[in-house]
């Protein structure tokens, strides 16, 4: 009886800690509400994931940028430069949510939460 739930019990970890191993991708369109000391925007971003990198474009009040990244686990984190000025997305994933904070080039900081579009 104790082997039998010795069994079960490690049956139950292992297939817990599969769900939480499943791979997130980010591939699609996210639109991202965007919230900084210098105003608000709602950007759209069009993603492409492949392992653990991430390329796509960006478009929004700043302009339009192609976007590269990386996703580790659920750590994503996401640049692209708008005239010169380096643009960062650091924050969590999930399949249907991003968030976070962002860096506008060291001219104003916030936060943002996306969704899938």
């Amino acid at each position: 009886m104790k082997n039998l739930l010795f069994f079960l019990f490690i049956l139950v970890l292992g297939t817990g800690t599969l769900q939480a191993q499943e791979k997130i991708d980010l591939t699609g369109t996210w639109v991202v509400d965007v919230n900084t000391d210098m105003g608000s925007g709602t950007p759209t971003f069009v993603l492409k994931q492949t392992g653990e990198n991430i390329t796509g474009t960006y478009t929004g009040s700043l302009g339009d940028a192609p976007v590269t990244g990386t996703l580790k686990g659920d750590v994503l984190h996401l640049e692209f430069a708008i005239q010169g000025n380096k643009i960062t997305y650091d924050g969590t994933a999930t399949a249907q949510e991003i968030k976070g904070s962002v860096d506008l080039a060291g001219m104003a900081t916030g936060s943002f939460l996306g969704k899938r579009k």
